[in-house]
């Protein structure tokens, strides 16, 4: 086993496309995205302990849930330890559809992981954490379906760089599915090998054959979002500008690293009161 502490990255979780195909009778949606992460997110820090104990700092942590709440914690009970000293560096954006808090999770089973070289929680205890941690966990780009249990890697993605831009007002969940009002949809077709070329084909496959079927209700949760989107859409050289996830975090694609700051920049100046990052996307 190494020697603690033990770091893990979180970083954030990008839905390219969100499709809601169904909801079984338990009342949990089907779904089916494209899913890849960015280059930035929190960091979950382990070392010995005794008991369970969670330290969360930096710029984004004012608004996270109780303690005895957070996804962190929950994510090493899953996993059967209870003596740990955890640490959670949170600089995304609560309840922004980028996967923070499962990020958090699956950070956190890894990092324990490789502190005490338990075996990771079961597939059902890792879903029951939440729909998005099993992507989490798998860290790379991925076909998401079913519950968020049916994962199928990607063919290798164009080189793209994005811009996430949150207006910092939180989205829950299950307000956005709650308020949904079509279940029923077409699923995600099969990527065509000529749009991964270039970051333009493939974007331009996107904003034609793909959609985020959680738009119109997370709109109804939080009408800002829609002021998000044009400001993304309208960015020089932008070639999609989407919501991630149940919101409100959107992204813009770009197909140079110096395209996408310039356009970080340029809003930032616009709208200092939101979150704005570059980043580039795994591939």
């Amino acid at each position: 086993m190494p020697t603690d502490p033990v770091a893990e990255a979180a970083p954030a979780k990008i839905n390219l496309c969100l499709h809601v195909t169904g909801r079984r009778a338990d009342g949990y949606h089907l779904l089916d995205s494209l899913v890849t992460f960015a280059g930035v997110g929190d960091r979950v820090t382990v070392t010995h302990g005794k008991g369970l104990a969670l330290d969360v700092t930096g710029p984004e942590a004012a608004l996270l849930v109780p303690e005895a709440d957070n996804l962190v914690l929950r994510a090493a009970r899953a996993m059967g330890v209870a003596d740990a000293q955890l640490a959670l560096w949170k600089t995304l954006p609560v309840a922004s559809g980028i996967g923070g808090g499962s990020a958090d999770a699956a950070a956190t089973l890894r990092a324990l992981l490789r502190l005490t070289g338990r075996s990771l929680p079961s597939a059902e205890k890792v879903l029951a954490l939440g729909a998005d941690v099993p992507v989490c966990l798998a860290l790379q780009p991925v076909r998401m379906q079913g519950v968020g249990d049916l994962l199928s890697p990607l063919p290798r993605l164009p080189d793209i760089w994005c811009v996430l831009v949150n207006p910092r007002v939180p989205v829950p969940t299950p307000q956005v599915f709650a308020a949904l009002t079509t279940r029923q949809n077409p699923p995600v077709p099969d990527i065509p090998p000529e749009t991964l070329q270039s970051a333009a084909s493939f974007a331009a496959w996107l904003a034609t054959a793909t959609r985020n079927d959680l738009v119109p209700p997370a709109l109804t949760v939080a009408p800002i979002l829609a002021q998000v989107q044009t400001a993304l859409s309208t960015t020089d050289r932008c070639l999609l500008a989407r919501m991630s996830g149940s919101g409100g975090t959107h992204f813009g694609l770009f197909t140079t690293q110096a395209a996408a700051e310039a356009a970080g920049q340029r809003l930032r100046k616009a709208r200092p009161d939101w979150w704005i990052v570059s980043s580039a996307l795994q591939r």
